[in-house]
Order: structure tokens, then sequence, then C-alpha cells
């Protein structure tokens, strides 16, 4: 009798360890196939676009977003500094730092200097000009406010007034007038080539437009789309997480279901 208790427990033994050996194979095979079903999502779906063209897309597109903000707001913030100086001081040149643009109308300087080029000019201490410096002043023959970019031939004096000679490069004679050192606005430094031309055509009605308001009203609406693009794409990058994390979970409960079982 005792024989065949014993057979008997033996029996129980081997089948139990025979179930629990099925369900650890269970849980590897659950295992492996949630790993297999979890690691084509790493990879990008059939129909998802690939993103190299988008990307490189949006990136030229910012860049030339950038570019257009560092070119136009330097240029409308130095417009609107000038225009409220011309309105301030009627009688003077309107300048920033010392530093004052003067567009070009005329040839008498070429070909160092030409029409249509924009010239950067500073003020200076007329006691430290001296022969060969090109000057912008308050043209002496005209009504007061017009103003001539010459260069200084000789250096005189009138009336007890340091005063300079001047002449146009371009010109045969010298200018009529000396130009006393109180007349002189200042000293040329460098030119833009063209860009007076530019300048005085952003001065009309549908300059402005073209150059300013059109340019900003573009950068506007591209920043704008692209922000929803990009909020769109965030958003569906977060659904598929949370389908992909919720599938995850389906599967996990489905093998601890038939675990128990």
């Amino acid at each position: 009798m005792d024989e065949i208790k014993t057979k008997i427990i033996e029996d129980e033994t081997k089948a139990d360890a025979s179930k629990n050996e099925e369900n650890v194979n269970f849980e590897a095979s659950e295992s492996v196939s949630g790993s297999s079903d979890k690691a084509p999502s790493s990879k990008p779906s059939a129909d998802k676009k690939p993103a190299g063209k988008g990307s490189k897309r949006n990136l030229i597109l910012t860049v030339i977003g950038i570019a257009l903000c560092v070119i136009l707001i330097p240029v409308l913030i130095i417009n609107v500094t000038l225009i409220i100086k011309s309105y301030t001081d009627k009688d003077a040149v309107p300048s920033i730092g010392g530093i004052f643009p003067m567009i070009v109308l005329t040839d008498s300087m070429y070909p160092y200097i030409s029409s249509g080029d924009l010239i950067v000019c500073k003020q200076a201490d007329p006691e430290t000009l001296k022969v060969d410096d090109v000057i912008t002043f308050f043209d002496p023959s005209g009504n007061g406010k017009s103003t001539v970019t010459h260069r200084i031939i000789e250096i005189t004096e009138k009336n007890g007034e340091t005063a300079f000679k001047t002449k146009g490069d371009n010109n045969n004679t010298e200018d009529r007038e000396d130009v006393v050192a109180s007349k002189v606005i200042g000293i040329y430094s460098f030119r833009i080539p063209g860009l007076g031309n530019v300048a005085m055509f952003m001065q009309t009605t549908p300059g402005l437009i073209v150059c300013v308001v059109l340019p900003l009203v573009l950068l506007v609406g591209y920043e704008i789309l692209r922000s929803r693009k990009f909020e769109k794409a965030r958003r569906k990058d977060a659904e598929a997480l949370q389908r992909e994390l919720d599938e995850l979970r389906a599967k996990q409960k489905a093998g601890k279901g038939d675990s128990s079982d």
C-alpha cells in the first residue's frame, strides 16, 4: 500500500513539473512573440513618407526666413529712426551714432562713386579734414538743404573760418563756391553699389509694399504654416505611439490570461 502511495506521489510530482515546464515555455514564446511584434514599430511603416526631403525643404525655408529677418528688421529700424530724426531736426541730416547714409544722384564723382550708389558717411571735425578727403556738405550754391559729395582739392580760409575748395572727380572745373567748415556734414567712408536705387524705390508706395510689407507678410504666413504643420506631425506621432502602447498592453494582458488558465 505504501508503495502504491509513493508511486502516485511521484506521478503527481512529474505531472506538476511537466505543467510548470509548459508554462515556462509558453511565457518564453510569448516574450519572443512580443519582441517580434514590437520590433517592427522601430521601423518606419510603409504608409509613412520619408522625412529627408521634407526636412531639407523646411531647413531651406527656415534659413531664408532667418535671412529675411536679419535683413529686413535692421532696415526697418534704421528707416524709422531716420524718418523720426528728419522730422525732429529738419535742419540736420538724420544720422545714427554720427553715421548717415546718402543716395548718390549724379556721376560727378564717377568712377570713384557712381549714380545710384548708397554711400555711408560719418560726422567729422572739419579741423581734421585734409586735401584729397571726400566730404559731404550743404551746397553753398543751393537752397541750403541740398547736399553734395565731392573731393577736397585745397584748404583755404573765408571770413576767418576754415574753408575747402572742392571738385567732383568727373567734373572739368572746381565747384564755384568754397565750403566753409560749418557747412560740412561729414566725411565719406564707403559705398554700396546700386543700393541707392533700391533705397529710392523703397521710398515709394509700391517699393514699400514690394520690399517691406510683402516679405513680412510672407514670413509671418510661412511661420504660421510651419507651426501648424509641426503641431500636426507631433500629434500624429503621439497618436501612433499611443496605439503601439495600447497594443502592447493588450498583448501583455492576453498573455497573463493564458498563463493563469
